[in-house]
């Protein structure tokens, strides 16, 4: 019952052509020591689905993505996200850009096991126009028209987490759980870090346990990795990391992503990572934003 591996063991199960789910959203709670690891991999062709951040630029710039399916990728206080951004105006992945509540409804239509689920999202909005595959039908018991959202079914989700269990309970405490419980139960496979591994006696004191969103059966990987979300924040525990994402936006004029990704990423541990951004320590005392 033990799933704790470590990040290399755990992106050794995702591969090439496979539909990854990446949880959080923007510049929040993204796994990123995940990300990281997976942009270290030989993996490519990637059908990513993400409310994208960093995660979804960094890895079209790599060039391990085939098509992206998006409701927005944006860093908040950075508007449009420079890689994502360059890759879209290039031509270099196919996009499948949809309503944010649509992407919810694809990832429960996955994760309930039904094929499509008919919502008036994206009715008289060229949302239908640009995305060929979406249908409009018709309802069965009136005359009115629906947009057929398809399941998002995905092969991984990775997701981070504030806390874990060695059996793959995971808490999340921060004030907004995004859509994270259903990127978990849309995948096949869920690889969770977290910030700190505990014991499972943690979760049965006091309320701990109403943070639990998803059940464990869900999770198949759980990867200890304090820091792990940098620079996007883990609220409550710390905030993004504007400066570190004021530099990587300039890089994509300065060097482009591979001066990025040498200077942060290639062959660096995690923790080799945390030192060049200032440690872990200062990871921690990064101020939460205030919306």
């Amino acid at each position: 019952m033990n799933k704790v591996r470590t990040a290399q063991e755990a992106v050794a199960q995702i591969e090439s052509g496979m539909t990854v789910g990446i949880g959080g959203w923007g510049p929040r709670r993204k796994p990123m020591a995940l990300v990281r690891e997976l942009l270290r991999s030989d993996v490519k062709d990637l059908t990513v689905v993400a409310y994208g951040g960093a995660d979804v630029g960094m890895l079209c710039a790599a060039g391990k993505v085939k098509k992206v399916v998006f409701a927005f990728v944006s860093l908040d206080f950075i508007p449009l996200e420079p890689y994502f951004r360059e890759a879209r105006q290039n031509g270099t992945v196919e996009t499948m850009e949809i309503d944010e509540g649509m992407m919810l409804l694809g990832l429960r239509a996955a994760a309930w096991g039904v094929p499509f689920i008919p919502t008036r999202i994206g009715l008289g909005t060229d949302v239908i126009k640009v995305n060929k595959d979406l249908k409009v039908i018709g309802s069965p018991y009136d005359d009115k028209e629906w947009v057929a959202m398809p399941a998002l079914n995905l092969d991984v989700a990775l997701i981070h987490a504030d806390r874990a269990d060695e059996r793959g309970v995971c808490q999340i405490k921060g004030p907004d759980l995004y859509m994270d419980d259903w990127f978990a139960r849309a995948a096949k496979n869920t690889i969770v870090s977290c910030d700190e591994l505990v014991p499972t006696a943690y979760f049965h004191a006091g309320d701990e346990a109403r943070y639990v969103h998803w059940e464990r059966s869900q999770t198949q990987l759980v990867v200890p990795a304090p820091g792990g979300a940098h620079p996007s924040s883990c609220n409550p525990l710390y905030g993004y990391d504007t400066a570190h994402f004021n530099e990587y936006n300039a890089s994509v004029k300065d060097g482009g992503f591979s001066r990025y990704f040498e200077k942060y990423i290639a062959g660096k541990s995690e923790s080799e990572y945390q030192m060049a951004v200032g440690g872990l320590e200062k990871i921690r005392a990064l101020a939460l934003p205030v919306y």
